[in-house]
């Protein structure tokens, strides 16, 4: 009996075809580190009058070191987030197909098809229909990549208030950092929600990528993965001659 592969990316045959670029990978290995250590030092402090953010507080250091990580961690992700837009504005300015950014079966940007693929998931759920057939990026790709591109401007615009409140107190009134109270608990309750539950279930834990899918670490998939993951963009590449070069 032939092994299957713990990493979803890898199985099924070959050859391997590339979707993720090293700066890609190292961003969002980044993302992953920064976002758990903001999760395991902002819960105690979120939640400081709890026994169990207590013993957390313990564990990390004390109330001191936990905003110290905290705050490194935040550093990072403003950091990371800035250089993602800076490459990714690079990668605009010298492309010869701008317009492909912004429209088209290789860009982020929402469109019709998205909303039609969102239907038909549903009734592929209802057994209504077929399964959609997915190109580079599937409309919850897009939705988690926008949901993050977002979460990180206000939770990090919340946060940069409360972190110096003494300076933006000469500007803005007082009931401002009510709401950036409010915004920074409730947005990162929701982040953090979304990303173990909904986020996490639909890349590493659904039947076809149990138990973990790694392509987004080795920047690599199968051709059978990509077969079943994302047809179009597959197919699209088979009918261009350009599988070689992926």
């Amino acid at each position: 009996m032939t092994p299957v592969a713990v990493n979803a990316a890898d199985r099924g045959a070959g050859p391997y075809l590339w979707r993720f670029t090293p700066l890609q990978r190292l961003l969002h290995a980044v993302a992953i580190v920064t976002f758990i250590g903001l999760v395991v030092t902002g819960l105690p402090l979120r939640f400081a009058y709890t026994p169990w953010a207590h013993t957390l507080i313990r564990v990390i250091g004390g109330l001191e070191a936990a905003r110290l990580i905290h705050r490194i961690c935040a550093i990072l992700t403003f950091a990371n987030f800035f250089l993602h837009v800076g490459s990714l504005t690079r990668s605009i300015v010298r492309s010869t197909n701008r317009k492909g950014f912004f429209w088209g079966p290789d860009s982020m940007v929402p469109q019709p098809k998205d909303l039609r693929d969102l239907i038909q998931m549903f009734n592929w759920f209802l057994g209504r229909g077929e399964q959609p057939r997915f190109d580079r990026f599937s409309y919850l790709d897009k939705f988690d990549y926008f949901a993050e591109f977002f979460g990180v401007t206000i939770i990090g615009a919340s946060g940069f208030l409360l972190w110096f409140p003494e300076f933006f107190a000469g500007i803005l009134p007082g009931w401002i950092f009510n709401i950036a109270t409010i915004v920074h608990g409730y947005e990162s309750l929701l982040a953090m929600s979304f990303i173990f539950t909904i986020h996490f279930f639909n890349v590493h834990l659904r039947p076809e990528k149990f138990p973990i899918d790694l392509v987004i670490f080795t920047g690599r998939a199968t051709t059978a993965y990509m077969k079943e993951e994302h047809p179009l963009e597959y197919e699209r590449h088979r009918a261009a001659g350009t599988l070689d070069a992926l």
